[in-house]
């Protein structure tokens, strides 16, 4: 496998988009959660107290995501550097680690996409909707 100083830089655009994203998900999420708790303090409602849970697991995610994202970008500059030293080897392992992470991210990023959905089609049922139980937002 031949890796030059081009590879690695191809995932700076990708990462960094990728991270605007995560950032989107968690300024979303503490919207919610400020909303919720606004809510909460005016009307004790025990629905909103079923999404505490949903809604921590879901900001850890977030967290998570963008760590994983940071480092893997971290990672792919660390590669860059390894090359232009012309430290080959290293700079292929340290590339091999970026990926992983970034892999890592996106698995997280996936994860919390479905307990969204799942969040959302709970609304949906609350609120007196027909969520078809067969769709696929509804499959684990």
């Amino acid at each position: 496998m031949s890796l030059d100083l081009a590879t690695p830089a191809l995932l700076f655009p990708a990462i960094s988009l990728l991270l605007l994203a995560y950032t989107n998900r968690f300024l979303t999420l503490a919207t919610l959660i400020r909303n919720l708790h606004k809510q909460y303090l005016e009307k004790k409602d025990p629905l909103i107290i079923s999404q505490i849970s949903n809604l921590r697991l879901r900001t850890r995610l977030t967290r998570d995501m963008q760590v994983l994202g940071v480092i893997s970008l971290f990672l792919s500059a660390l590669c860059m550097l390894l090359l232009f030293q012309g430290l080959m080897e290293a700079a292929k392992y340290t590339f091999g680690a970026s990926l992983l992470f970034l892999l890592a991210s996106l698995a997280l990023s996936i994860w919390e996409i479905q307990i969204s959905i799942k969040a959302l089609n709970i609304q949906l049922r609350d609120m007196g909707g027909d969520a078809d139980k067969d769709s696929a937002v509804d499959r684990e």
